[in-house]
Parts: C-alpha cells; sequence; structure tokens
C-alpha cells in the first residue's frame, strides 16, 4: 500500500470517528442542508463571517466515513480564510476528486484535503465528498433549498 493510500485512510478514519467543528453554531450567518440520497448523507452547514473573512465553520449530520471526514476536513480548512480564498479552495478541491489532479501536486494547494484524491476512481463517493463543499457554498449564498448531489 503507498504512503499516500496509508495517509488517505488514516486521517479518513481519524476524521470520521473525531470530526473536529461538529455541533451547531449559535452565531451563524449562513446554513444549508445537504442530502446525498443514494448513499443517506446528510448534513447541515454553519458558516460565521468577519468582515469577508469566515470566522467559523461547524457542521452536524450522518453520514458515511467520506461524508463525515470530509465536512469536518473542509471546517478545518474554511476557518480563517477569505471568501475569495474560500473559492479558490472549493475549486481546487473540486478539480482534485473529479478531474485527476496528481495528489502530490495538490498537497501544495490543498494540504490535508489532498487525502481525498483516490475518492475520483469512485464516482459514488465522489457525490459524498464533495456533498459539504455544495452545501457551504449554499450556506454563503443562504440558499434555503436542500443541496443534492443528484
Amino acid at each position: 500500500m503507498s504512503e499516500l493510500n496509508e495517509l488517505y485512510q488514516q486521517t479518513i478514519l481519524d476524521h470520521n470517528r473525531n470530526p473536529r467543528n461538529y455541533g451547531v453554531l449559535e452565531d451563524a450567518d449562513g446554513e444549508a442542508d445537504g442530502h446525498n440520497p443514494l448513499c443517506g448523507d446528510k448534513v447541515r452547514i454553519y458558516i460565521a463571517l468577519e468582515g469577508d473573512t469566515i470566522r467559523s465553520a461547524r457542521f452536524e449530520g450522518v453520514g458515511c466515513a467520506i461524508s463525515t471526514a470530509s465536512a469536518s476536513l473542509m471546517t478545518e480548512a474554511l476557518e480563517g480564510k477569505t471568501l475569495d480564498e474560500a473559492e479558490e479552495l472549493f475549486a481546487g478541491f473540486q478539480e482534485l476528486v473529479t478531474t485527476g489532479q496528481d495528489a502530490m501536486d495538490a498537497i501544495e494547494s490543498l494540504g490535508k484535503l489532498a487525502v481525498f484524491a483516490g475518492v475520483r476512481a469512485y464516482p459514488m463517493r465522489v457525490k459524498c465528498a464533495t456533498l459539504a463543499w455544495h452545501t457551504f457554498k449554499a450556506a454563503l449564498n443562504q440558499e434555503t433549498a436542500t443541496v443534492t448531489t443528484e
């Protein structure tokens, strides 16, 4: 097993078992719900802004290990980012899991999020990994409709 695959498994399992930033954010400036009907993942994303910077990001929900780990790692990565930086992170993550960006190259721009590079080989899992991200975008835009991966 390659080092990257080992890191992938360890990181995904760790963030699934011990999700970071899990729970309600009482003073949220935006929140949105997401649902992946094929896997059963459900997530609610909360964001609090300070000017154009994400002060805090939290989530709650139930889902598979990839969905939960993605939400956990996403909230960690977004905190302290400007909205423009968050948009770049979203685009980079989307590219990583859908088009096959090299994982080693992605580490520089995405940090720990690069562990999701292997997800692209499993199209159904791409939806699990991206659900929290699309729901984050809906929270930013204060959209009320539930985000779905279908």
